[in-house]
């Protein structure tokens, strides 16, 4: 909710520093393009909204369980649109009109897009079958979304998908090695415990398994993406080498990260808005203007770009306590709750990889399936309800958030109606 207020701030005309008498200046914005910044604001609203609906109500298994089941649902039906596109599209318009034949993965204008989605539930679907989220007989059930989601992915063609899986992959690994996966019989979970924790036992084991899988993975994806992915994985050195072509009218991610690190020192404490980043780069970025970027391709330094030195602060502080609560998670009673909570870290983990290099999580979507694994790696900290239970308090608690609802959101929406009608005039 800072991080919130503190950007709409950045969207107030606010009086130069200097302005005297006579001797008036003009009003001006913290945000290089305030109606995007405001824009980006509502987003964030949003998404707050969403969370903490899910926070609320995701306080029983079935219903954790419809969560888990939606995301994977919304990843697997999108990589199975991608992989139908992508062998059977041969002009403009797959079902959607703006879908141009080689361009884009599935309904995702830009392939990026599309790989942090199945990223995520890729991530959150082999968490599950690891640490034992799933029931034994559905095992394969589950193996078979994977595998769909993992071909998918590597038909993209994304460079940061395939890197962000590789480290995926290693940091699932890692995790079953040292967080441990206890066997617990007649406990409350739905799960059978993962027999793989009984086959990984050996120590001097840990490191062969993890670079063998490794290994597998990586020449499978090379052999699934074809002279494609390969010549794409080629290209990877130019966008990060001085030596980039000039005369194509691409622009290399390193001349926008130095650019980015520019505009970054000339506007350290406050930055030049989120969401005005496409506006502000043009006069910092050396290059013959046939093509400006957008985003910053690393979502780190767009943050710092976007909030300054102020929103870093605000960030890094909620990353202390979500990192907090995801602590509380892994060490929690309940069988279910710690399967499904580093399931989720595994896929939150694929974003915080893919970030370095892409901008993902400005698509909605991606945004919202972050949310949601967020909430579920978070679950843990408070105790899952069986139905029965969840039920009998339910009603008690439903006219509290109705005017808890009513209490909260009625002068949080005037707020910002005469905040936008102000901004307006």
């Amino acid at each position: 909710l800072l991080l919130i207020l503190y950007a709409f701030v950045q969207t107030l005309h606010l009086p130069p520093g200097d302005s005297t008498g006579a001797n008036l200046k003009q009003w001006s914005a913290i945000s290089a393009d305030p109606y995007a910044t405001w824009l980006s604001v509502l987003k964030l609203l949003a998404l707050t909204i969403a969370g903490v609906l899910l926070i609320r109500y995701t306080c029983s298994r079935r219903r954790l369980r419809a969560l888990l089941f939606t995301l994977i649902i919304v990843g697997l039906a999108s990589a199975l649109f991608g992989i139908l596109r992508q062998t059977t599209q041969h002009s403009q318009g797959f079902f959607l009109p703006a879908l141009s034949p080689g361009s884009g993965y599935a309904q995702f204008i830009n392939r990026n897009h599309f790989a942090y989605l199945a990223e995520m539930t890729l991530g959150l679907t082999l968490g599950l079958i690891i640490y034992g989220g799933v029931r034994r007989e559905h095992v394969l059930i589950y193996l078979a979304m994977a595998l769909a989601l993992w071909a998918s992915l590597v038909l993209s063609n994304s460079r940061g998908g395939l890197f962000s899986m590789l480290a995926q992959i290693l940091f699932l690994a890692l995790l079953f090695t040292f967080a441990g996966v206890k066997r617990e019989r007649g406990t409350k979970g739905l799960e059978e415990r993962s027999s793989l924790r009984r086959i990984s036992r050996t120590a001097l084991l840990h490191p062969l398994i993890i670079l063998c899988l490794i290994a597998t993975v990586f020449i499978g994806a090379v052999w699934i993406g074809g002279e494609a992915l390969t010549s794409r994985l080629e290209t990877v050195s130019s966008e990060i080498t001085p030596e980039r072509s000039a005369g194509n009218g691409s622009v290399g991610r390193r001349d926008i990260w130095r650019a980015t690190w520019q505009m970054i020192k000339d506007h350290p404490l406050t930055g030049v808005g989120f969401n005005g980043y496409w506006s502000a780069i043009p006069q910092y970025h050396d290059a013959s203007g046939e093509s400006t970027p957008q985003q910053a391709h690393n979502d780190y330094l767009e943050l710092l770009a976007s909030g300054g030195i102020i929103g870093v602060i605000f960030i890094a502080w909620f990353l202390v306590l979500l990192i907090k609560a995801i602590r509380r998670s892994f060490q929690a009673a309940d069988s279910t709750a710690r399967a499904v909570s580093r399931a989720a870290v595994v896929g939150l983990f694929g974003v915080a990889v893919h970030s370095l290099v892409d901008f993902g999580l400005h698509v909605t979507v991606n945004a919202l399936v972050f949310t949601a694994l967020i909430v579920i790696a978070v679950s843990g900290r408070r105790e899952i309800m069986d139905e029965k239970q969840n039920s009998a308090i339910q009603y008690k608690r439903n006219s509290v958030d109705a005017v808890s609802a009513l209490s909260i959101l009625t002068p949080v929406f005037c707020f910002y109606f005469i905040a936008f009608y102000f901004y307006r005039q």
